[in-house]
């Protein structure tokens, strides 16, 4: 299926000289004068290795017919990590390289998206948003309510974010799990 450059987005696994890339990042840049291009980041699916292409915007680009499914993480062990489908509970491990940055949000039970290409999980996503505790944090300092400097913090998955001041360690925040930024305090 061929698409125009500008609309490719992470995660979405594209074709070129009949090797898979999974996208990890796509920008498009419009220059004050010339043409607008896509800058997209990809990782061959065979052996990882990272390229970065540039297309004209209206480009096209071979998009692979990927499925994507629901799976509930299991467990991560030596060789990857563990996912589950729910329907058919058959089992897909997925290597680190795929989870990629990903992996310290994953939680036990938790739904992902997988995106499969011929049976072989080719790309990950995870839910918008995770919960999470803060481990370490500084005190929290009476009277600073309305301040916008964020503070740093450790999160139980070892992940360092930066929080508002009223949070205390021990408090339980939701983090979106694509940079790690604070979004809320957590409704639990």
């Amino acid at each position: 299926m061929k698409v125009i450059a500008s609309s490719i987005r992470k995660g979405n696994v594209i074709e070129q000289d009949g090797k898979l890339y999974v996208v990890l990042s796509a920008e498009n840049i419009h220059p004050g004068k010339g043409t607008p291009v896509s800058q997209i980041e990809m990782r061959r699916i065979g052996d990882g290795v990272k390229v970065s292409e540039r297309y004209k915007t209206t480009d096209q680009v071979e998009k692979a017919t990927v499925e994507d499914r629901n799976f509930n993480y299991l467990y991560e062990d030596a060789d990857g990590f563990h996912f589950m489908n729910a329907e058919t509970y058959d089992q897909v491990q997925v290597s680190k390289e795929i989870v990629g940055s990903s992996a310290p949000y994953l939680q036990e039970n938790m739904t992902v998206k997988l995106s499969m290409h011929d049976l072989n999980p080719v790309a990950i996503q995870l839910p918008q948003r995770a919960t999470l505790e803060v481990v370490e944090t500084e005190p929290v300092t009476k009277g600073q309510t309305a301040s916008s400097s964020y503070k740093p913090a450790i999160l139980s998955n070892g992940v360092r974010t930066s929080v508002p001041p009223h949070i205390g360690t021990g408090t339980r925040i939701v983090v979106m799990t694509e940079d790690g930024s604070y979004v809320e305090r957590a409704k639990d």
